[in-house]
């Protein structure tokens, strides 16, 4: 049995639906629901919904200074899938924690901004430090047509992303990480 059939349609599908509706959330008044196009596109002027990311607000910090592209951040994160053949909650990829989220044992993940996949930079040029989103991707601001690893091609991407710090390329991170 495949594991993922009609892959690419189904995450297409999944996009398109999820996006409408975050759409009537928005305008509905849902603030803990927010779209923001890919980082590096200058207008907002004839976007695709696919030029987007979706972001569920789970818990928001007190920051209110977000990184920018040359920055460096620590974070806490989950990566998965959609549901497929034989993970019916999708399959989970990555982990910088394993079992549930512990912020007194678990140790975050360094990353550099730029270093990233586009969806994620969206995102994390849009957080603050204590914020705890969960973020969509979609595949043409994931890994696009190609297969990573375990990720299939044409994946959208569920991360749940917690924001512990951040700092500039000529500052350097906290110590007692």
């Amino acid at each position: 049995m495949e594991e993922y059939p009609n892959w690419k349609e189904n995450n297409e599908s999944y996009w398109q639906e999820l996006y409408n509706a975050t759409q009537q959330k928005i305008e509905a008044g849902d603030n803990s629901w927010r779209m923001y196009p890919k980082y590096s596109l200058v207008s907002t002027e004839g976007l695709k919904p696919t030029d987007y990311i979706i972001v569920h607000v789970i818990e928001e910090g007190e920051g209110t200074t977000s990184p920018i592209y040359t920055d460096t951040v620590r974070v806490h994160y989950r990566g998965q899938l959609l549901p497929s053949t034989s993970y019916s909650a999708g399959y989970q990829f990555d982990s910088s924690y394993t079992g549930d989220l512990n912020y007194n044992t678990a140790i975050p993940s360094k990353f550099a901004v730029s270093g990233v996949i586009p969806g994620w930079t969206t995102a994390l040029q849009k957080m603050h430090v204590d914020d705890q989103w969960d973020i969509y991707i979609p595949y043409q601001l994931g890994y696009g047509s190609t297969k990573q690893n375990s990720i299939p091609a044409y994946s959208t991407l569920i991360f749940d992303v917690a924001l512990v710090e951040f700092w500039h390329a000529n500052e350097k991170g906290s110590k007692e990480l």
